[in-house]
């Protein structure tokens, strides 16, 4: 089992992300930080195999722990200045997803990492063509595992249902998707299936002024 250390600003968000993380066969979530000092503490104490980083920490930027992780990296951000992508490259992530992102894109990024984990894990004399296998198997996975957009899969209703349960107050659609990572109407699919068995309550939300709009929130009569 690899163990991943979740870091995140937003306590929401690294929950969307832990989320993903444990939906992934093989990976499950050490820990979460949400600040750089935290997340410094918590990569000795727990010594985590991959570290899931943002680069917006309140107290430093996460490219400033690259150096001290003794762990692997996937940068998870919404950085996008190639100031940004170069250092956290060059200074050994594995992967920059930027946010927001699918399960799916993280679980794809997930499964390669196993598996170069995996080819890493024989002897320790390699041969170009064993190392090189080994580089491949961090992309390969990604293409075959890239998200269909007008499909349903189990991870994202499951992430879905997890986010609004969490969230204890109702929710509507766009706020649904923005914590997960998807699109409004990929959320509302989802949302209206969750309502369709009974697991999720749809009232009318009101505002000063427009239309209004659905809002959600989990059902505790759900079984």
């Amino acid at each position: 089992m690899l163990r991943v250390l979740v870091v995140d600003d937003d306590f929401r968000v690294a929950q969307v992300h832990a989320g993903f993380v444990a939906s992934v066969d093989g990976f499950q979530v050490c820990g979460t930080a949400h600040s750089a000092a935290r997340a410094r503490e918590l990569a000795v104490e727990l010594d985590p195999d991959l570290v899931l980083l943002d680069v917006y920490l309140p107290d430093a930027s996460g490219l400033s722990l690259l150096p001290d992780l003794d762990a692997d990296v996937i940068m998870a951000t919404a950085a996008t200045d190639t100031a940004s992508v170069r250092a956290a490259l060059g200074r050994g992530a594995l992967h920059y997803l930027v946010k927001p992102f699918t399960a799916e894109a993280l679980a794809a990024r997930l499964v390669g990492y196993a598996r170069y984990r995996r080819a890493l894990a024989g002897p320790d004399e390699l041969t170009q063509d064993t190392l090189d296998a080994a580089l491949r198997e961090l992309t390969a996975p990604l293409a075959a595992t890239s998200p269909r957009p007008s499909g349903r899969t189990p991870v994202t209703a499951q992430l879905v249902a997890e986010t609004l349960r969490r969230a204890g107050v109702p929710r509507s659609a766009a706020e649904v998707a923005e914590d997960v990572g998807i699109s409004r109407a990929t959320a509302q699919r989802y949302l209206a299936s969750l309502a369709q068995r009974g697991r999720v309550h749809v009232a009318l939300r009101y505002g000063a002024t427009g239309r209004p709009e659905h809002e959600y929130s989990w059902s505790p009569r759900q079984p």
